[in-house]
């Protein structure tokens, strides 16, 4: 039962519009090119195609062309030594706020002490003064002594007595802002959650490293960690969305610090190195430990498994640390994505995509288009043309018929209205057509008579009243085209050279086309396919979609193949028998004495053991029809003794005209006019 669901239009949708038939004429084109119903479907899929109304179906190139375009758009727009831009702005910020408290401090002390402070000693007030100058000094000695480089900045200021409060203030804010980027490294989901790094936060981070430690070294050791336990105590660092088993943690765990590694590896060196060890100046030792032990231990487990890697940002615009590795977050989720339609391309499905991650990181309408495309075996298996066996698709009957029609239509769709047979038969058969022409009734004419135009000739012959008297010289009958029975043998070449010079799709459209013509209009007929290259084997009819041709042989063994061709014959009882072959190179080997012969140019002997096997063919009444697709002296002078020998005919053709030639010659030589 088919399910439909509706929605208000609001003018935006747009909706491609594919049918089984159209999906079906896609696969057939695909199939006469290839040869492959899994590679077909994949070609579909992977490059799209267009609907009845011309629109086009994006495939898998065209989504991760559109990833890749949002994934270097994201590059060309951030510069990452903002990050560093950042810290160092604040650095910068707190030094000149701390030396104009310094100055502000010293103008106050000394406009006190020029006053007269009341109740102040005018030598202590000296004292005080001269003990705030001292320290100013001491201070603005050591802010103009603080190394270049940032982290020994942060370092030299951990350890400093700010004289201004408002300094103070910035630097604790600062370093409160150093301590959550050290801790996104590793855990963003925990320092998203807490907004203070206190000394009583770091602590519990510390023990929170030490179980998640204590867990993996049981793994280890074989040993069955408790998870459960775990997040009895640390479960409410999480959030909405805590991990639901150890591997999950993991997971998340090892993706952070990817993203924490690919911003460092994407910096510019000194940058980079600024910002490491900066981060690591932060922790605590104790912190620090647990963490290296368990980058450690992370990479003891799944050891080579580092998902950072370095990003090439060329843009502009300032972003900060936490924005950062959210853009890391972003660009290796796109990288996997990436990764999962590349294998897509591969393995041939398109399971392993997420759809909603193609939803978020490319948009909407990608995601539908995905559906579409998984959608395309789903049609054309509910329409009855492919059904899925042992894992794989295959055609069914209604499938192979459908491949026959169409390349009959493609065939007879470059036929010109009055482009006709020219091989009248001159054998008789078994079985009448009638056509629409008439002639006078003669003695021993089947009696078939056209009444009208017999009464109209015995009314121009003589003025009668009711009821008519009629004379045999009134009678006309319709003509008839005398229809034959005939077993037929298609030889296709099936050596390199048909497709190195294009002519193999051509043959195996025809041999297609040939056989739905049979099937559906002479199916009293006989047709068997054989394909040669070094050997000649006898093709099965439900396999001419998948039919390739002999991929590496070079060789042309038409000995072989009419010696087959000769056997299939003589079990056929019928009178008409014939052989249609097409190729494009003279015979290059021969099989005498159980063993096969080859070489380039053609032996004396390969033409001599053919053409005794064309003899053959003539002496039992099988004529053979050559259809060549190149043409060299050579090869002419050997088809021309072909001809001469059995009588039959020698068509020069071209892919483009060789099914014209073929089934309208076939279809032409299956009727006499009577």
């Amino acid at each position: 039962m088919s399910i439909f669901r509706y929605s208000e239009w609001d003018g935006t949708q747009e909706f491609l519009d594919f049918d089984h038939e159209e999906l079906m004429d896609e696969l057939a084109r695909n199939l006469m090119q290839d040869g492959s119903m899994s590679y077909a479907l994949w070609k579909m899929q992977r490059q799209g195609m267009r609907d009845s109304q011309g629109r086009r179906l994006p495939g898998l190139q065209d989504l991760l062309q559109r990833l890749r375009q949002k994934k270097q758009s994201q590059l060309d727009k951030y510069k990452l030594g903002s990050v560093m831009d950042e810290i160092r702005k604040k650095l910068e910020d707190v030094v000149k706020t701390e030396r104009q408290g310094i100055q502000k401090r010293l103008d106050e002390a000394r406009e006190k002490v020029e006053k007269g402070a009341e109740g102040v000693d005018e030598e202590l007030g000296q004292k005080l003064l001269k003990r705030v100058e001292d320290m100013a000094a001491q201070n603005l000695e050591k802010l103009d002594g603080l190394p270049k480089d940032i982290g020994g900045q942060v370092k030299e200021l951990t350890d400093y007595d700010f004289m201004d409060d408002e300094a103070r203030q910035k630097f604790q804010e600062l370093m409160e802002m150093l301590k959550q980027h050290a801790m996104q490294s590793y855990t963003r989901d925990l320092t998203e959650k807490l907004k203070e790094m206190d000394p009583e936060t770091l602590a519990n981070m510390r023990h929170f490293a030490e179980a998640i430690n204590q867990m993996l070294e049981q793994r280890m050791r074989g040993e069955e960690p408790d998870f459960e336990k775990f997040m009895e105590q640390f479960g409410d660092f999480f959030g909405p969305n805590p991990p639901q088993s150890l591997d999950e943690l993991i997971e998340r765990l090892q993706k952070q610090m990817a993203q924490a590694q690919s911003l460092l590896d994407s910096m510019s060196a000194e940058d980079r190195n600024s910002l490491d060890s900066l981060l690591r100046s932060i922790l605590d030792e104790a912190t620090q430990y647990e963490l290296a032990k368990m980058n450690a231990n992370l990479e003891a487990l799944y050891p080579g498994e580092k998902l950072g890697r370095q990003y090439n940002f060329t843009g502009e615009e300032s972003i900060s640390y936490s924005e950062a590795l959210k853009l890391m977050e972003m660009l290796q989720e796109m990288d996997k994505l990436e990764s999962d339609l590349k294998e897509a391309q591969y393995n041939r499905s398109l399971d392993t995509i997420d759809e909603e991650m193609v939803k978020e990181l490319i948009g909407e309408d990608a995601a539908q288009d995905l559906e579409q495309l998984r959608n395309i075996t789903r049609i054309l298996e509910e329409a009855g043309y492919i059904q899925s066996k042992g894992g794989r698709y295959e055609l069914t009957p209604r499938g192979m018929r459908k491949i026959g029609q169409r390349a009959l239509k493609d065939v007879f769709s470059q036929l010109k209205k009055d482009r006709t047979g020219t091989h009248n038969l001159d054998r008789k058969g078994q079985g009448t057509e009638r056509m629409e022409e008439t002639k006078p009734y003669e003695y021993g004419d089947p009696f078939h008579l056209h009444l009208e135009k017999t009464i109209m000739n015995s009314i121009y012959r003589e003025q009668q009243t009711p009821p008519l008297k009629l004379t045999p010289d009134d009678f006309e009958i319709y003509r008839m085209e005398e229809m034959t029975r005939s077993a037929t043998v298609l030889m296709l070449d099936l050596s390199l050279s048909m497709p190195m010079r294009g002519n193999f799709q051509a043959a195996k459209q025809v041999a297609i086309a040939l056989d739905g013509l049979i099937r559906t209009q002479y199916p009293k007929d006989t047709l068997h396919v054989i394909g040669f290259s070094s050997y000649a084997r006898e093709l099965k009819k439900q396999d001419l979609p998948y039919m390739g041709w002999d991929e590496f042989d070079p060789y042309t063994n038409i000995q072989h193949g009419l010696y087959t061709a000769r056997k299939l014959l003589a079990r056929e009882r019928c009178n008409n028998k014939q052989i249609l072959m097409v190729s494009d190179g003279e015979p290059t080997a021969h099989i005498e004495d159980g063993n096969i012969y080859f070489q380039y140019p053609p032996s004396m002997r390969t033409i001599q053991l053919t053409l005794r096997e064309v003899k053959r063919c003539t002496q039992q009444n099988i004529v053979i029809n050559v259809f060549m697709l190149d043409e060299s002296q050579f090869l002419n002078a050997f088809v021309s003794q072909m001809a001469r020998l059995n009588k039959g005919r020698v068509f020069y053709t071209s892919p483009d005209t060789l099914g014209e030639y073929m089934l309208v010659d076939y279809m032409s030589s299956k009727k006499s006019r009577l």
